[in-house]
């Protein structure tokens, strides 16, 4: 299993894991640290096989298992899709996906005509996020576009 999550030592506190679009819940047996992500025992499988069906899906576990996140911070699953307008009231799209680069992230924006602007995720730049309203405001500097 890849990891993507800025808290793999977590993981093994954690007693059920979501695998797949349907959120499937399982039971962990037990888990281990391997390179860059972990060996996942769940229950009910059975053998090599049985896993290799898990194969490629997403895993998550339970809001309520995870870390709390400072003001500002929001975790990619609630701003995915979120409506991105600029601070002059030009609707851009939505938020469709994320970049990591190391330096800071970069939301991938995808227009009504299915044109993709990269943004980076820095304060100059966000202004504000609400998630309730599902409207994240930028403001566009000078290139961006």
């Amino acid at each position: 299993m890849k990891l993507m999550t800025a808290y793999p030592e977590r993981l093994s506190q954690i007693g059920t894991l979501y695998v797949g679009p349907e959120y499937k819940p399982h039971s962990v047996k037990r888990m281990r640290r391997h390179s860059a992500g972990m060996i996942v025992h769940l229950e009910g499988m059975l053998d090599r096989n049985d896993a290799e069906t898990l194969r490629g899906m997403f895993v998550h576990i339970h809001i309520d298992d995870a870390i709390p996140l400072e003001e500002g911070e929001y975790y990619l699953f609630q701003i995915e899709g979120i409506q991105v307008v600029t601070d002059t009231g030009q609707i851009l799209g939505h938020l469709t996906d994320l970049i990591e680069t190391g330096a800071n992230d970069v939301y991938v924006i995808t227009t009504p005509e299915q044109q993709q602007i990269l943004l980076p995720a820095i304060p100059e730049v966000i202004q504000t996020v609400d998630v309730v309203a599902g409207v994240m405001t930028v403001h566009l500097l000078e290139g961006l576009l």
